[in-house]
């Protein structure tokens, strides 16, 4: 995580179009992301994704509510931020760190 963080408070990140789309549609934030981004941690590693590995980074918005957030580094070394969601508590334990059982 340390370096991701490194990478966005030098701003030096990528934002895709599915990432622009989402906020939008799930009213996040530029305030929400950089909350996570500064105080956030990473939970899964994503090793294989391709073109770049990812990882799921969680931590709360100024608001207090629990926000994900998928990112890379990609080759050029920029951040690359895929997507961002506020998670569910049908998918996730009550500390939002941790996948339910069987899903």
């Amino acid at each position: 995580m340390a370096g991701m963080r490194v990478l966005y408070e030098k701003r030096m990140v990528e934002l895709t179009f599915h990432f622009q789309d989402k906020l939008e549609e799930r009213i996040i934030t530029h305030a929400d992301i950089k909350s996570v981004m500064e105080n956030g941690e990473v939970i899964e590693q994503y090793t294989d994704n391709e073109p770049n590995p990812s990882a799921l980074i969680h931590g709360y918005t100024d608001e207090n509510k629990p926000l994900h957030i998928i990112a890379g580094i990609g080759d050029d070394g920029y951040l690359i931020l895929i997507t961002a969601y506020f998670p569910s508590s049908e998918r996730w334990e009550d500390d939002f760190k941790t996948r339910k059982a069987g899903i």
